[in-house]
């Protein structure tokens, strides 16, 4: 099998791409889907091979849209549905929860709903409270479900197609600073399975938990805390939170006897708080921490937004205080971040 580096974003237009030239009956709309930004490079190429019928930009009716998804999926169409924004995703709850995640279940599995709704999450550039929610645990919550959460090219191409091809509706969440990150993957057409999480870093002194964009930043504090402290960090990459697959995290947490799960979500009734409660019931000798967001609405302000993210300095500093190390020596790397962009090396676009 030859391998070649890839983008994220790549990674994702090759996954749709290569499903459409499998399957007739695969869709690709949504806002800016044949825009010339083709949202952020995902789409691009697309309506020129495929056509129009099969890609489509659409109105700005999500919930109408969504709707018409469903219908398609019951005739059995597979739908790519992309938002933007999955604040924009916000208008179409009532079609997601109430229709698509339960029809398989309402009319006796006679009927799936193959559809895949992409939203794109994250920060960035002062996106404020209504551009930048990381709402996974909304979706997580509701039976009928799958939510996948890539954080490399490799998961971003072979979940999406395993997504694409699932009977029933997946939520497939793409932060927008993974859009640009690169990584070695297999050429062609591969599936990767909904559900199982990875262990992206052996160690055997603590064990980090995350997902998505946190899991870089884990990897970034996991090399601090070997070069500085000595300390060797175990990291699983939750590529999926519906399913939650606990068994590798509960095999880590006993090997290593301390846990701290990093979630990009809000604090309160997190993926990040099930993780958390699912284990202090399976395991009383553990020192077990989670590491989110505060309970408020992000600010665009470049000068608050500085303390509102997490990042792998506030890794580090977590871990060290759960080890009984302290903290207070730790001099923070990026403390003076003025721009509210993952690097100088970053130039978007968001």
């Amino acid at each position: 099998m030859r391998y070649r580096e890839i983008t994220f974003s790549d990674a994702i237009n090759e996954a749709l791409r290569e499903s459409m030239r499998k399957d007739p009956k695969v869709l690709c709309y949504g806002l800016g889907v044949t825009d010339p930004k083709a949202v952020f490079n995902t789409t691009s190429g697309l309506e020129e091979e495929f056509g129009n019928e099969r890609v489509f930009d659409i109105p700005c009716s999500e919930n109408g849209i969504t709707g018409i998804a469903i219908g398609a999926a019951l005739r059995g169409y597979r739908s790519v549905l992309t938002h933007q924004r999955l604040d924009f995703a916000l208008l179409s709850m009532d079609q997601i929860v109430n229709s698509a995640a339960k029809w398989h279940y309402m009319f006796g599995s006679q009927r799936p709903v193959p559809i895949t709704i992409r939203m794109i999450l994250g920060r960035g550039w002062g996106q404020g409270p209504t551009h930048s929610q990381n709402l996974q645990s909304w979706f997580a919550h509701i039976p009928g479900l799958k939510v996948v959460v890539p954080s490399n090219p490799h998961d971003a191409k072979g979940l999406l197609i395993a997504s694409i091809f699932d009977p029933n509706p997946v939520i497939f969440l793409e932060h927008r600073w993974l859009h640009n990150s690169v990584r070695s993957i297999p050429e062609g057409y591969f599936e990767t399975k909904i559900g199982t999480p990875k262990t992206v870093r052996e160690g055997s002194d603590c064990t980090l938990v995350a997902n998505s964009y946190m899991v870089p930043e884990c990897l970034n504090a996991a090399k601090i805390l070997s070069e500085e402290y000595g300390i060797q960090t175990e990291i699983i990459d939750l590529n999926t939170v519906r399913p939650l697959a606990m068994e590798g995290i509960e095999k880590s947490a006993k090997k290593t006897k301390n846990l701290l799960v990093v979630d990009s979500g809000l604090s309160s009734f997190s993926i990040s708080s099930e993780i958390v409660s699912r284990l202090a019931l399976a395991q009383n000798d553990l020192t077990i921490g989670k590491l989110a967001l505060h309970d408020i609405s992000e600010p665009t302000s470049q000068a608050l937004i500085k303390e509102y993210h997490n990042n792998s300095d506030d890794i580090v500093v977590r871990l060290l205080d759960m080890l009984g190390l302290g903290s207070k020596k730790f001099k923070k790397r990026r403390i003076n971040e003025q721009k509210d962009i993952p690097g100088n090396w970053f130039r978007g676009p968001f």
